[in-house]
Parts: structure tokens; sequence; C-alpha cells
């Protein structure tokens, strides 16, 4: 045996294994990053024109997917929604009622904060790394740090935020949302149940 071939043989057998422990290393993340109550997220991605996998990322930051989530400041439910935001957004949307404790449900929840954070988009061109500082930090704050010029709204200048939660929050985000780009193989149509991808 040459050691050119030798050489072939030992590469071939390198790539099987590295294609090998790719296969299964993603559907066993995928559990390590699984995406719960994917059809209620899904559909208000779809109402209000979000990428679910940005919703997803969302959430993931806010209560990791704990619907009983309460913040020490008072937000509620997946999305970590203020009780005052809530009232808001609900009158906005025409509903006939509110109550802070709707913020639980989750599928009023995810209505109310997908249809806020396109609220943030909109009010900011449709650049979503200001509408996600601005839902950490509040939409008042954020216009304040733009027209001050202390920050200038791009994800390459995210060490500019004034606050170190806000700086560490929009990067937590956008990296889940990298993370569930890369194992839900882009993805974006729907947001996929980890057992139905695999």
């Amino acid at each position: 045996m040459t050691d050119n071939s030798h050489a072939s043989k030992v590469l071939w057998l390198a790539l099987a294994l590295v294609l090998l422990a790719a296969a299964l290393f993603k559907p066993a993340l995928r559990l390590l990053f699984a995406i719960d109550y994917t059809e209620e997220i899904a559909a208000a991605a779809a109402a209000y024109g979000l990428d679910p996998l940005l919703v997803a990322a969302v959430v993931k930051v806010e209560s990791g997917f704990n619907e009983r989530a309460r913040s020490p400041k008072g937000a509620l439910g997946l999305m970590q929604v203020m009780p005052e935001t809530g009232a808001w957004v609900a009158r906005q949307l025409s509903w006939p009622e509110f109550h802070p404790d709707m913020l639980y449900d989750p599928e009023r929840n995810l209505t109310i904060g997908t249809w806020y954070l396109r609220h943030l988009a909109n009010t900011f061109d449709g650049n979503l790394v200001v509408a996600l500082a601005a839902y950490n930090a509040g939409q008042t704050r954020v216009q304040q740090w733009l027209a001050e010029q202390r920050w200038d709204g791009r994800e390459e200048t995210l060490a500019d935020i004034p606050f170190g939660e806000t700086r560490r929050y929009v990067r937590r985000v956008l990296d889940t949302m990298d993370t569930y780009i890369w194992l839900y193989d882009h993805g974006r149509e729907q947001v996929s149940n980890p057992a139905e991808s695999n």
C-alpha cells in the first residue's frame, strides 16, 4: 500500500466520522435548545410579520419558555411583558378587556409581545437590533441614545449601548436566534418541534 493510498483512506474515514458526529450532534443539541409553544409562536410571528425564530429567541432569553415567569420588576409570562405595556397593546388591539393575569396565557402573551416587538421594529424603521434594545430598555430610552449619538443602532456597535443589561440582552437574543437558525436548518417558514426535525 502506498503512502498516498493510506493517507487517502484515513482522510475519507476522518471525513465519514466528522459527518456522522455532525448528524448525531445536531439532534442532541435540539433537545437542549428545544422550542416550546411552537404553534403559538408561529401564529403570532406570522400575524405580525416577524421571523418565528426571532420570537422563539426572545421567549428563550426572556423566560426560558416558562409561561408563569415573573421578573423582579413585574414583567409577566413568556415574553416578559410589563402589565402597563400589556394594557396599552390590548387597547391598540381593541381587546374589550385586559387584566395582567392574561399575560400568563401563552397565546395572549405571545400576541401582545409579538405585536409590541413589531411596533418597535416599525418605530425604528425596521431595525430589529434597535427594536430588541427598546424591548429591553424601553422605547424612549433607546430613542434618546440614538438622538444623543451614544449608540448608532448597529449590531456591530452593541458595545456602545449605555446599559450593560441591554447590551447582553440583545447579544443573547441574536446569538440564540443564530443557534436556532443553525439547529433548525434555516427553517423560518414555521418553528418546528425538535421531534419533527429529526
